[in-house]
């Protein structure tokens, strides 16, 4: 059987987006996850994601977590999406419990699964570096029996609200293994891990899905094992009933802290060339991106229904002003990091 046929690719869009309220909060003061709205006109963050997505696994082997609290928007959103492809998460219990859930199910469909894990929330000004090494981490004679792959974008600057990727740089390999992990470091020390060659954490991972579950079992089995039993559940709720009694039970996991962290010998990391890459986490990489986006052709958006805006959200907020040069101290006021 072709390779192609076993690549999975699972877009990320159960998370809330806290950080960004400034931004998602319409006027009448309802906040949507950043995921459901779109940077200027057109596609939503996450049906960008999942385009993207299905470019490298195909349509139909694309699968989309979501959280049930954010049914409104997702119901329209994904609305080409198989529903059978849709993971519904009963609450948010951290990104490695959103991981989890819809490993297990993908790996039921296909236990030779070669799974691409994609955020829904991401920025690229240009697409084609991205997409080149999502389809080298995709196909195993591409990667050279690579299990787990981690898919590290070359810094534009040392910013300090990212983490970092440290690799044991092999410079007759294409990928390279995983020295460290370092999250947010001050500017200073962002500084001189790029200097080191650190790369960005994108938190895009291509993995054998037995593989990668092997992860969750050396980390958390009681975890894996209670949501093997609840998928399998016989009870008269089924799986649905079985899985919200359980996620009112879970610990909030982090992925890269509570399942990555710590077993770097089974990892490798893939540099991918400066894309234009950011991850919206801050009002500040939202002006940063926008600013960016003022040099590209405007999306037309005729015969479209339009989502919220992250552009209009920071025009309507500046008072109607042009988006000026990322960093700017007017942007810092106006915008202050949520406490939370």
């Amino acid at each position: 059987m072709h390779d192609w046929e076993h690549v999975w690719a699972l877009v990320l869009a159960a998370g809330e987006g806290c950080r960004l309220a400034p931004f998602t909060t319409t006027q009448s003061g309802l906040t949507i996850p950043k995921q459901f709205c779109s940077l200027d006109r057109g596609p939503s963050l996450v049906q960008e994601a999942l385009q993207r997505a299905a470019a490298v696994a195909g349509a139909e082997r694309t699968c989309a977590i979501v959280a049930l609290q954010h049914r409104q928007w997702w119901l329209e959103q994904l609305n080409g999406v198989p529903a059978k492809n849709i993971v519904v998460q009963p609450q948010n219990r951290g990104t490695a419990n959103g991981v989890l859930l819809p490993l297990l199910m993908i790996l039921e469909r296909d236990p030779q699964a070669r799974i691409l894990i994609m955020p829904s929330d991401h920025y690229l000004r240009d697409e084609e570096p991205l997409v080149r090494a999502l389809r080298y981490a995709a196909v195993p004679s591409e990667r050279a029996g690579t299990e787990i792959l981690l898919l590290g974008l070359e810094p534009e600057d040392p910013d300090s609200e990212l983490g970092y990727i440290v690799p044991r740089r092999d410079v007759a390999q294409v990928h390279h293994a995983v020295a460290r992990f370092v999250e947010k470091p001050d500017t200073p020390r962002a500084q001189v891990l790029l200097e080191e060659g650190a790369l960005w954490n994108s938190f895009i991972i291509a993995a054998d899905g037995p593989a990668l579950l092997k992860l969750f079992e050396r980390r958390c089995p009681e975890v894996v094992a209670a949501m093997c039993d609840a998928l399998g559940s016989a009870e008269p709720a089924g799986a649905d009933g079985a899985l919200a009694a359980l996620y009112e039970t879970l610990a909030n996991l982090d992925f890269s802290r509570s399942i990555l962290q710590g077993q770097e010998e089974y990892l490798r990391v893939l540099p991918v060339p400066e894309c234009g890459w950011s991850d919206l986490g801050t009002p500040q990489r939202v002006a940063r991106a926008l600013h960016a986006l003022e040099r590209r052709v405007a999306y037309s958006d005729a015969g479209k229904r339009m989502v919220l805006s992250l552009a209009a959200q920071h025009r309507r907020l500046r008072g109607g002003a042009k988006v000026g040069v990322p960093g700017a101290g007017i942007i810092r006021n106006r915008y202050p990091e949520p406490s939370g």
